[in-house]
């Protein structure tokens, strides 16, 4: 990919690709796919991957919160758009956007009714989410009379799916649990369906739930970090391909004495004559603070830099005493072989919150 000549986040769609298709490899023909690409479409951009997931004959998207649903139908996205935590507030304009709610308690589904009739909606579809152990969002085993009662009520809205999710599908010592998670969904689902008297599809599993429990596939899967490029493991991280690379540029060198210091409150002072690089990078792109003075680094030519003093709302300061470059030089804060989440381990945390953390001013560039 080309040099950068500025802080900016590059999307490889190819890569991206070869995550779907992948996923896809661990399912049955049958079962649907559904592309989670909330937001921001985990950091990267959500309307331009919504179009490339268009292209790639996805079945279902799905957002967070309504914005984020009606940003995407804004820009032309045409496919079935489920929202997983709608708020009342919202309702009419989910209904006019035509995004599908989640329903997960009593007050949602009535309010929800109430804005479907009063907008004299007819078989509205929506998606009925029931608690097996995340204890988030969720109906309880005991709602289904509700449910019923409801849904007799009312021509305004019918079932399109029935889901629940999965709270540690990643980690095997709880495998047990996992399993007790699925049993009880299946039999929530199956008593909800047999009541209906009609069959909606049903969903559970996330990227690791696809990976390791196809007998929780039912009858589409969702996936959401495992298309960014990640596997919630060392073994499943192999056949997955980062799709984000995050480079900046040297902005200035400077050459330091012994005693002297870098950056704000002196957090950092040099114990000899040394070299320091400032990036044009800070905790307002997604450099979380925790990664000054030393517990993050970036790559100048290949090799560590790190990351000295406190890091500031725009720039961080590194290290380059032994690193052959100039100024103008590019830098990979993460990528495919440095990835975000070695990097996020430096501070205790994961992928997930390194990828959207990347702030909207970095400019996006895409690859195919």
């Amino acid at each position: 990919m080309p040099k950068a000549n500025e802080t900016v986040l590059e999307i490889d769609l190819k890569a991206f690709k070869h995550n779907f298709e992948y996923l896809k490899t661990k399912v049955d023909a049958s079962v649907k796919s559904l592309a989670v690409v909330k937001a921001f479409a985990y950091g990267s951009d959500a309307i331009e991957v919504a179009k490339y997931l268009e292209e790639l004959n996805v079945d279902y998207l799905a957002v967070a919160y309504a914005q984020e649903g009606i940003a995407l139908r804004d820009a032309g996205i045409k496919s079935p758009i489920l929202v997983l935590h709608p708020q009342p507030t919202n309702f009419k304009l989910i209904v006019e956007r035509c995004l599908e709610p989640s329903l997960y308690s009593p007050r949602i589904l009535k309010s929800f009714v109430e804005v479907a009739e009063k907008e004299n909606q007819k078989e509205y579809p929506i998606h009925i989410k029931f608690n097996t152990g995340l204890n988030r969002l969720g109906f309880w085993e005991s709602d289904v009379d509700h449910i019923i009662k409801h849904l007799n009520k009312t021509t305004s809205i019918k079932v399109k799916s029935i889901f629940s999710h999965l709270a540690a599908s990643e980690d095997l010592n709880e495998r047990e649990f996992t399993l007790n998670q699925i049993q009880s969904f299946k039999k929530i689902s199956e008593e909800l369906i047999s009541r209906l008297g009609y069959q909606p599809f049903r969903h559970m599993t996330n990227t690791s739930g696809i990976l390791n429990y196809p007998e929780a596939h039912f009858d589409m899967v969702r996936t959401g970090i495992g298309l960014y490029g990640f596997g919630n493991s060392v073994k499943e991280n192999k056949h997955l391909k980062p799709i984000a690379t995050l480079k900046s540029v040297i902005s200035q060198i400077h050459m330091i004495e012994k005693g002297e210091s870098v950056g704000y409150n002196r957090a950092y002072k040099s114990l000899g004559f040394e070299k320091t690089a400032t990036i044009p990078i800070g905790h307002a792109d997604g450099i979380n603070r925790a990664y000054g003075n030393g517990n993050g680094h970036i790559f100048v030519n290949g090799k560590k830099a790190p990351i000295i003093g406190n890091v500031c709302m725009d720039m961080i300061m590194v290290n380059i005493t032994n690193i052959d470059c100039k100024e103008g030089d590019e830098v990979i804060v993460f990528g495919k072989e440095h990835t975000a989440e070695t990097l996020a381990e430096n501070i205790g945390t994961i992928s997930y919150e390194i990828l959207t953390a990347v702030s909207q001013r970095v400019k996006r560039v895409f690859r195919r």
